[in-house]
């Protein structure tokens, strides 16, 4: 990173969520000292407290073309990764309110402020599915009709949008995380923080299905990497390693010192789980732990292929899932004896 780099404003949307918040300290680690983040009013601050008071915080919302646009003053790099994550039905109008008209917002006002480059946070849910194999890749093609969840389908409307926008002029780039791993908030949430919590309480079912996962610090590194490099108009899929459901789930039990999931969970145990966990939700007024939709996509065996990210920057290289796991770990446990306060994992 130059001098110039260093001193130029920089956006982050989505600041005090999981991704951005690992992101706002990984910058200022590496000596950026002008960033500006968006939040919204009443977020939780606890994942950045520790650097809030070095960050310029605008409180705004996407989908708030007014605010947003005081926001983007000045800014000559955007980091785009305020999103709503969520597999369930009752949330897919917010998704296509933040994921989608958020992101035509965020790349509308990035073109009218000549802003350098974007960089879009976008998700593996987004990518195509073949129909003839499990591994899929950056070139995957998204087929129309591609039966995928509602959140894969506002991730891949928003990277329109984001190409659209560099057809317009504005240089972009886009990574496509696979499911990520790291400490944070460990109860609910959605985050993986959350199957932690849920294993530790005694979990006894496992899904048939596989699929790609990442360490969060390796996400945060490689789009800093590539916000910094003269790359634009590609897309990387980020994701560590191929791995079941099952395999995930021992070593999160065997890191917690806990029983493994042991049951297998055939389509009629499924299809009953996100049934009770729906009504579950009605009746406690919580978000279902499982929905339809996880039900159904853990079942799926899907491979992600990562070798154009391991091949975009000499030396970069993930973290193994394994040792994620066994940090994570250390960390949930001693958060378990202080009422499970939100952690984060250091950057080494």
């Amino acid at each position: 990173m130059s001098t110039t780099e260093s001193n130029q404003k920089i956006l982050v949307t989505g600041g005090t969520g999981f991704i951005g918040a690992y992101l706002l300290h990984y910058l200022l680690q590496q000596g950026y000292s002008d960033i500006r983040a968006i939040k919204r009013p009443g977020s939780p601050m606890d994942l950045v407290s520790t650097i809030a008071d070095r960050i310029e915080w605008v409180e705004a919302d996407v989908c708030d073309v007014a605010d947003l646009a005081l926001a983007m003053k000045g800014v000559k790099k955007v980091y785009h990764s305020a999103a709503v994550v969520s597999f369930n039905d009752a949330d897919a109008r917010r998704m296509q309110q933040v994921n989608v008209e958020g992101t035509a917002n965020v790349v509308n006002l990035a073109l009218d402020e000549g802003v350098e480059k974007l960089l879009h946070v976008s998700s593996i849910a987004a990518l195509g599915s073949p129909k003839d194999s499990n591994t899929i890749s950056e070139a995957t093609k998204w087929e129309p009709g591609h039966r995928g969840t509602n959140y894969g389908l506002t991730k891949h409307l928003a990277e329109m949008e984001v190409w659209r926008g560099r057809a317009e002029g504005l240089p972009v780039a886009v990574v496509n995380p696979a499911n990520v791993l790291g400490s944070g908030f460990w109860r609910g949430r959605t985050s993986t923080g959350k199957l932690f919590h849920t294993i530790w309480q005694g979990l006894k079912f496992y899904p048939p299905g596989s699929t790609g996962w990442v360490d969060v610090r390796d996400v945060v590194r490689f789009m800093v990497k590539l916000m910094e490099s003269d790359i634009e108009g590609e897309r990387y899929i980020l994701s560590a390693e191929n791995r079941t459901f099952k395999w995930l789930f021992d070593r999160i039990a065997a890191a917690l010192d806990v029983p493994a999931p042991s049951i297998r969970a055939n389509a009629f145990l499924r299809e009953m789980a996100w049934r009770a966990a729906w009504l579950q939700s009605k009746l406690t007024g919580t978000p279902p732990l499982i929905t339809k939709e996880t039900a159904r996509s853990s079942a799926t065996t899907k491979l992600y292929d990562n070798s154009k990210s391991l091949s975009a920057f000499d030396g970069f290289q993930y973290t193994p899932i394994e040792r994620t796991i066994d940090e994570m770990a250390e960390q949930f446990l001693k958060a378990a004896k202080k009422g499970f306060e939100p952690m984060l994992l250091s950057f080494q």
